[in-house]
């Protein structure tokens, strides 16, 4: 699935924090993916359609240098990947053994992959700093994904940070983290999310005016009926 350039520039409006507020008003409450957090700070909000790499915990007949070289690999799934998309790879919470390098991430950028996230670590951290390219993990390891991990396939559902993502789910990353819109509540967010930023931006500009927060937040009648004006006065 390929998003519109405008449900792009909307969501790069939205924080990451509205939009699993919106998602909770639906019922969702397990979109946040653990442990994806930016490599370095003030790395741009970034927005694209999931691609999914699927890792399983490794296993020595498997997980081997000469797998790197299979048809079923990490090099393989890249090459398949749409330019604007953000890979989202299961990591499966490994600490010691970094899933991409720096080539990978290199080729990713070169691609036009708009960002990588996942659960575990990278390795090559000055290549990959190098590389320019916006990077979500929990860390950094020395050792290539064999160590800890066996990739099995892409563009299948998986679990990052103990989040289902499922291909072409969207993906909107910031300093926050990663959050998983699932593709078929997309309209409802891109119709909702951008009032709930407008609302929360309102409460900021009102407690730094300095009300006090009962009756603010969460809104009460009278509070409601202020919004009400402001934006009613904002939209002449």
């Amino acid at each position: 699935m390929a998003l519109d350039q405008a449900a792009i520039e909307t969501l790069k409006g939205v924080s990451t924090a509205t939009l699993t507020t919106v998602l909770l008003k639906k019922g969702l409450r397990n979109v946040w993916m653990r442990g994806t957090k930016p490599l370095r700070p003030g790395q741009p909000r970034s927005v694209g359609p999931a691609f999914t790499f699927r890792f399983v915990p490794a296993r020595e007949d498997l997980a081997t240098p000469a797998s790197w070289g299979s048809p079923i690999s990490t090099r393989a799934a890249i090459e398949a990947m749409p330019e604007g998309a953000i890979a989202v790879i299961d990591g499966q919470g490994v600490m010691d053994a970094g899933v991409f390098g720096d080539i990978l991430v290199s080729r990713m950028a070169k691609r036009g992959v708009a960002a990588m996230v996942t659960d575990g670590v990278v390795r090559d951290l000055a290549g990959v700093l190098g590389a320019n390219f916006p990077v979500w993990c929990n860390g950094v390891a020395a050792s290539p994904s064999v160590a800890g991990l066996t990739f099995v396939n892409w563009q299948e559902p998986i679990g990052c940070g103990g989040v289902a993502v499922f291909p072409d789910d969207v993906i909107v990353v910031d300093d926050d983290g990663a959050v998983v819109i699932p593709a078929a509540l997309l309209d409802e967010v891109l119709a909702e999310a951008p009032e709930q930023e407008r609302l929360e931006a309102w409460i900021m500009e009102e407690v730094d005016r300095g009300v006090a927060l009962p009756g603010l937040y969460p809104m009460n009648a009278e509070t409601k009926a202020r919004y009400e004006a402001f934006k009613a006065g904002s939209s002449k």
